[in-house]
Parts: C-alpha cells; sequence; structure tokens
C-alpha cells in the first residue's frame, strides 16, 4: 500500500515497497538523460524554442525513467495488482498520445499522418498485447516493438534531435509498461 503524503505520491508512481538500488536506477538515468537530451539537441544545425528543448528535457527525463521504473519489481507489483485490468493499462498508454500529438506539433510541424499512425500503432499494439494469453504477451509485445522500430526506420522520417523518441517510447509502454513479469523481491532466487 502506498504511504501517506507525499511519499504516497511517490509510491503511486514508482509502485510501493521500491527499494533503494530501484530508486537509484530510475532517477538517476532519468536526470542524465534530462540534461543529455536537449545537450545533444542543441549540436544540431537547428534553431530550438526554449519550450523545444524543455519538451526534449522533459521526454528525456520521462522516457528514460520510465522505460527503467515500469520494469522494476516494485512497478509491477503495483502496476499489475488485481484491481489493474486492460482498461487501467490501455488508458496508461493512451496518456502518451499527447507526447506523439506534442512532437507532431513541435517538431514536425503538425505532421498529421506521424501522430496517426504512430498512435494508431501504438494503442493498435498495446490492445492486441493485453488480449492475448499471458505466455504469448512477451514474444508478441517483441515482435511488435520490433515492427515498431522498422516503421519508424523505414516509413517515418526521424525526428532530428529526437531520433530515440519512438524506440523509446514503444519500449516503454510495449515491453516496460504492459508485460506482466515476476516481481521478485530482494534475496529472493527464482
Amino acid at each position: 500500500m502506498p504511504r501517506p503524503g507525499l511519499r504516497g505520491q511517490l509510491d503511486r508512481f514508482i509502485g510501493p515497497g521500491a527499494t533503494t538500488a530501484e530508486m537509484i536506477l530510475q532517477f538517476v538515468p532519468a536526470v542524465a538523460a534530462a540534461i543529455a537530451a536537449p545537450a545533444y539537441a542543441v549540436t544540431l544545425p537547428i534553431e530550438w524554442t526554449p519550450l523545444q528543448l524543455g519538451l526534449i528535457s522533459v521526454l528525456g527525463f520521462d522516457f528514460i525513467g520510465g522505460v527503467l521504473t515500469n520494469a522494476t519489481a516494485a512497478a509491477k507489483r503495483w502496476y499489475h495488482r488485481p484491481s489493474q485490468g486492460w482498461q487501467q493499462h490501455l488508458g496508461f498508454v493512451a496518456l502518451h498520445v499527447l507526447h506523439i500529438g506534442l512532437v507532431a506539433l513541435l517538431f514536425r510541424g503538425g505532421d498529421g499522418s506521424f501522430f496517426v499512425g504512430v498512435s494508431g500503432y501504438l494503442l493498435g499494439a498495446s490492445m492486441l498485447i493485453l488480449s492475448c494469453p499471458l505466455y504469448l504477451q512477451r514474444p508478441i509485445a517483441l515482435g511488435l516493438y520490433v515492427m515498431a522500430l522498422l516503421g519508424e526506420r523505414y516509413y517515418f522520417t526521424t525526428t532530428p534531435g529526437l531520433e530515440w523518441f519512438l524506440p523509446l517510447l514503444f519500449l516503454k509502454l510495449l515491453i516496460s509498461h504492459l508485460l506482466h513479469e515476476t516481481p521478485y523481491r530482494p534475496g529472493e532466487n527464482r
């Protein structure tokens, strides 16, 4: 159960009972990504606005932190507890359509086909994973992730400064978040 107060808010985000090691694994790389992503972007010959650089930082933090957080045992226990069904998982994924929309609008000049194509694939792939028997979810999720990478590589052009956006978006959601895995506790050996 989440603790009361601000610590409880953190618990609802990363999962109650996260160990110190899990918290370090989640937050140190996420903070590094929040710094490195805009630092990389400014090396490109592009005139960035402060809003764009701020969003690049937030997305870097969210995606690196999200990939790692959703892969921890604490998050697996929290996000896959009995009260969390396909509706909650799909709702979590659907929130990320906003990310896609912001990238399409602010970095791709309002690219509607990017927004519709990426959002549609993300939601469709997520529904497919969630509708499959548990024992098939991992290979199907990995196959759909590979298809997303190929689509990003051969169908859409990458977004300059955000070449990592689609690979990390799909890794965070299709692999780290949606897959129900055994959430081992410290000291457990299989």
